[in-house]
């Protein structure tokens, strides 16, 4: 866990009652998963364990998420706010959060949105096996935060790895190595640089898709996570 400093005796468990109402957000998406309570107790075995607890009002006890269902939330971070009475837990899922299954307590039906973009020619094929219908199922269900759809591409390009290389592009790229995935997106660098000089707002918007596509794979063949790389960008503007 990151914040291993929060410091229990600086919140206001009285305003609530001994209790604290909590917000837990995927750690990678961004997205929020469900809310619950605290007590000190809570807290403290969250902070303990690495898994998170809550306190249910209904049962009037304590309780680890999944300690039934084996779909557990792991601690990423906690933080305050700044009135020091609520919690943001961000947590990296272990299975559906919600009771009835979804992967949000907030989750609503899962069709993509009329206006969700489409993809540039060819590029939904490049994730095969699998329906390209996937992706616009993942705009849909990240809509929430802004960049939760990149953490979605890369778990489905790391996935990608165990794929047969014939039937998947993706496959075929991993499988060739870094140099030859960084040969690919210095191509289609070239040709978003000619689409953004001569070309139409459309065609530079798919051309724009394929350069992240493949910086995507790029980052998964060399290890690095899309948080990494939002990490050092958002240190360079502190800087």
């Amino acid at each position: 866990m990151e914040n291993t400093a929060l410091d229990p005796g600086t919140l206001d468990f009285g305003k609530g009652g001994g209790l604290l109402p909590v917000i837990v957000q995927d750690a990678a998406s961004g997205k929020v998963l469900m809310q619950a309570f605290m007590d000190a107790e809570a807290l403290a075995v969250t902070q303990s364990s690495g898994r998170v607890s809550f306190f249910s009002r209904s049962r009037n006890r304590l309780w680890t998420k999944g300690e039934s269902s084996g779909n557990y939330l792991q601690v990423k971070n906690i933080l305050a706010d700044c009135d020091r009475d609520c919690l943001l837990v961000l947590a990296e899922p272990v299975g559906p959060v919600c009771h009835t299954g979804t992967e949000s307590c907030f989750d609503g039906p899962q069709h993509a949105p009329e206006d969700a973009p489409a993809l540039a020619p060819g590029f939904a094929g490049a994730f095969a096996p699998g329906p390209a219908q996937d992706l616009a199922t993942a705009h849909a269900r990240e809509a929430a935060s802004p960049f939760g759809f990149l953490a979605y591409l890369e778990n489905l390009l790391s996935e990608r790895k165990h794929a047969d290389p014939e039937k998947s592009y993706t496959a075929r790229l991993l499988a060739g190595g870094p140099k030859r995935i960084a040969k690919k997106l210095g191509e289609e660098a070239v040709e978003l640089a000619l689409e953004a000089e001569h070309g139409e707002p459309e065609r530079f918007r798919e051309e724009a898709a394929d350069l992240v596509y493949h910086l995507s794979v790029l980052l998964v063949s060399k290890g690095v996570g899309w948080n990494e790389v939002l990490a050092e960008l958002e240190k360079r503007h502190k800087g």
